[in-house]
């Protein structure tokens, strides 16, 4: 039973809605692996806790971009782990202009410290000094505001960004966390966990809602400005029929319920 008196501190963190393509895009979804402890077997985007190593203060000339404290962070955690879980690297060549990503070639160069970064065996930071990139942060823009619910045992203060994935860069799951990386649009992902060939977590399944109303990907930059984050704080109420959780209207979201059993069923 969930002990509603206690509520853990919600950890910062950050989730990637990488695009393909223009008016019907596809967004690269990972399927989580089975035997991890929280929403195993969910098809969710790229992500995951923001890293001692994401707020080194060093970090300095190695980043596109203009950001301060957690949302500096949160855009680096964020880059991290798509490059951990995917392979795919929003960077380009120390030097060079913001959007020139490097290419496959480059990719695959890395690929072997996937793993030990994901495990906190290497510093993310230093891998990319060491091969001389800039991380691309500008093309990052903010798409929702998400922080779970004060009775969960684990808590994640999750800011959601959009970005164009670089042309040319192949996404690979990496085999520990993920077992499928696929490029796949809103709808399909939406019509495969209706017919109940595919797990998604309540958050996961509004923001493909949402991305699936919105259609291009000019619409969606469009979109994803700041003014238009409203932070997400499900409460839990109840009725006759049973406990839910609410979000706000203003969030801008198909519903604004969701059943408390759902949820911890994705969970």
């Amino acid at each position: 039973m969930n002990d509603f008196s206690k509520s853990a501190e919600p950890v910062l963190s950050s989730t990637m809605l990488l695009l393909k393509g223009e008016d019907a895009p596809a967004v690269l979804m990972v399927k989580r692996h089975y035997q991890i402890d929280f929403a195993s077997g969910a098809m969710v985007f790229p992500g995951g806790k923001v890293s001692a190593d994401d707020h080194r203060e060093d970090w300095e000339g190695w980043y596109h971009g203009t950001y301060l404290d957690d949302e500096l962070a949160a855009r680096i955690g964020g880059v991290r782990e798509v490059f951990e879980e995917s392979g795919i690297l929003l960077a380009t060549r120390k030097g060079d202009p913001a959007g020139k990503f490097v290419g496959q070639s480059v990719c695959n160069e890395l690929a072997e410290f996937r793993s030990p970064v994901d495990r906190g065996e290497m510093s993310f930071l230093e891998l990319v000094q060491k091969y001389k990139l800039q991380l691309d942060l500008t093309d990052l823009q903010p798409y929702a505001h998400w922080i779970t619910p004060d009775f969960m045992p684990k808590r994640f203060d999750t800011r959601f960004y959009v970005a164009r994935a670089p042309e040319g860069q192949e996404a690979l799951h990496d085999g520990r966390e993920t077992t499928e990386a696929v490029w796949m649009t809103p709808t399909e992902v939406l019509e495969k966990a209706e017919a109940g060939e595919a797990k998604l977590l309540f958050p996961t399944r509004v923001n493909l809602e949402r991305l699936e109303d919105l259609g291009s990907v000019s619409a969606i930059c469009e979109f994803a400005q700041p003014e238009n984050v409203v932070t997400v704080l499900p409460v839990v109420e109840s009725d006759e029929t049973g406990k839910f959780l609410r979000i706000p209207k203003a969030a801008g979201y198909r519903v604004t319920t969701e059943p408390l059993e759902r949820v911890m069923k994705t969970v």
